[in-house]
């Protein structure tokens, strides 16, 4: 069994989203000062990382758009551990939506309690400006498509799922409503077969919080 990275690393002023505050990774402890406190030769070090929750791979959940949504420790695991995965290419595609070429044999009704990740290649472009310049998403339709044949979870190696050319976001409010965690800022989807593999992406339970970074992995035969 072979795990394949599907994160972003996270590194000091990294921008994610362009307009939300950048990470700082510091330290609390050094090596260094820690002597002091421990046996001849024993040292550690203890960080501090202050960070927006929307950094890095990061997965919302319903209450990053519906107040009354599940928040963070609400999250059901079994939409986002060990979830049997499929892949949809749409590369080539800035507005993405679901069509016989792009859907696996079977059409919707295979996307059943999977883990759907779309991929678009668009995560080639991060840690510069292209990121964030007409990245390809989804529409409205294929969101209620998915959110009709009740996915497990939905990824893209994007800047967005939805559109950001207006306010509006129906694909997170389509999803989130039915209480499909999205997964945004997905790579390495190109390492993926088609299906055959399984898809894990589990923040930490925070409570109030709407979204965090994942470490999204998959394991594959």
């Amino acid at each position: 069994m072979a795990l394949v990275d599907l994160s972003h690393d996270i590194t000091e002023g990294m921008v994610t989203y362009p307009g939300l505050p950048t990470p700082h990774v510091a330290t609390h402890l050094s090596r260094e000062e820690s002597a002091s406190h421990y046996a001849p030769g024993v040292t550690f070090h203890i960080g501090v990382v202050t960070m927006c929750t929307n950094t890095g791979t990061y997965l919302d959940t319903p209450f990053h758009r519906y107040e009354d949504g599940y928040d963070l420790t609400g999250l059901p695991l079994e939409r986002v551990a060990d979830v049997p995965g499929v892949v949809l290419d749409a590369r080539g595609r800035r507005v993405i939506d679901l069509d016989d070429a792009l859907l696996p044999p079977g059409g919707l009704a295979a996307l059943a309690g999977r883990a759907v990740l779309v991929r678009t290649d668009h995560s080639d472009a991060w840690g510069t400006d292209a990121y964030a310049v007409d990245h390809p998403h989804l529409t409205a339709a294929a969101a209620r498509a998915l959110a009709e044949a009740d996915v497990a979870c939905v990824g893209i190696d994007s800047l967005n799922i939805d559109g950001t050319a207006t306010g509006d976001r129906p694909v997170h409010s389509i999803l989130l409503a039915a209480g499909i965690p999205v997964v945004e800022h997905l790579t390495n989807l190109r390492a993926l077969p088609r299906d055959g593999f399984r898809f894990t992406a589990v923040p930490p339970r925070i409570a109030g919080a709407g979204t965090y970074t994942v470490r999204a992995f998959a394991s594959c035969p």
